[in-house]
């Protein structure tokens, strides 16, 4: 009786309030409740505050979400009836060329991130910002190959840049289609240092989780744009940095995980191993049918036993 009495008169108190009387109630069971677990990383400092304290659970916050979550499906859900990826299915299977990824603007900016061997205690640099005019994206830094003294790591001395995965509605994993194309266009101004492009995949199987495809840009340095066109059969599978002696083409459609895994992102890596500094312009990154090019595969494959 006196804990109905309690949630009754929660209910007339306002939000602020009224989340903390059920987290006083709530607390004592969740704490007994296979939700919550008293394990501590060795080397982690112990949280002070359970989860259900220091979350601040806001009614408000998830119906916002949810209305966003629901415009996103409705939008989906037109695009898909009009055709393939939002058009029609004639312009979808007549299109040369589609541009992935321009950089106009800070929100084009905000779909990427930059990482660096600062993750494993190195002293390179990066950073990406607009270019000129706020035309292109400009990512500069300097590249240290100095080893962290932890007595593990050998190597060191990375900068990259990668595409955030798409996301649809309510956080569903997002593909792309590429099936239409042959390979991937570029507008770029290097310093003539070399780069490495990367496309990630998304496997079905945990033991796929670091496989990539990967294949070299060379820059020329100087004043002047270049237009770069790298066929997808160039690329070549790796894995934590090794090649593959087990080598096939990218899946460029949508795949199930009964057939490959599917491309879900794409990025630059700069690992040279010349200390200095490194500055890389890109204009826009698309795709291109070039009908010239007939090449599958550009390594050889072996049959498995």
């Amino acid at each position: 009786m006196a804990l109905s009495m309690m949630l009754l008169n929660s209910a007339s108190l306002h939000g602020a309030q009224r989340h903390k009387v059920l987290l006083q109630l709530l607390g004592p069971l969740l704490s007994h409740s296979k939700l919550y677990s008293s394990y501590r990383r060795p080397g982690a400092e112990p949280q002070k505050k359970s989860f259900w304290q220091s979350d601040d659970f806001s009614f408000k916050k998830g119906f916002d979400a949810l209305k966003t979550h629901i415009s996103l499906l409705k939008e989906e859900t037109e695009n898909h009836l009009i055709g393939p990826e939002g058009k029609p299915l004639n312009q979808y299977l007549l299109e040369q060329t589609s541009v992935l990824w321009q950089f106009r603007s800070q929100e084009d900016l905000n779909k990427w991130v930059i990482s660096s061997d600062v993750e494993i205690g190195g002293k390179s640099e990066v950073y990406l910002k607009l270019g000129r005019n706020n035309q292109g994206a400009l990512l500069y830094g300097t590249l240290n190959t100095e080893v962290p003294r932890d007595g593990e790591t050998k190597y060191s001395g990375y900068c990259s840049m990668r595409a955030k995965p798409p996301r649809g509605s309510f956080n569903r994993k997002k593909y792309y289609d590429w099936s239409n194309f042959n390979s991937l266009y570029l507008r770029v101004r290097g310093d003539g240092r070399p780069w490495m492009i990367n496309i990630y995949t998304d496997p079905y199987f945990s033991h796929q989780k670091d496989d990539l495809y990967n294949y070299f840009m060379f820059t020329r340095g100087g004043p002047y744009w270049e237009e770069i066109k790298i066929p997808f059969s160039k690329f070549f599978l790796s894995s934590r940095g090794r090649i593959q002696d087990n080598q096939h083409p990218i899946w460029l459609d949508k795949a199930s995980f009964l057939q490959a895994s599917s491309i879900c992102t794409l990025g630059f890596t700069i690992g040279d191993k010349i200390d200095g500094p490194f500055q890389l312009e890109i204009d826009f990154i698309g795709l291109l049918n070039d009908r010239a090019h007939t090449e599958e595969f550009a390594y050889e494959t072996y049959d498995k036993n």
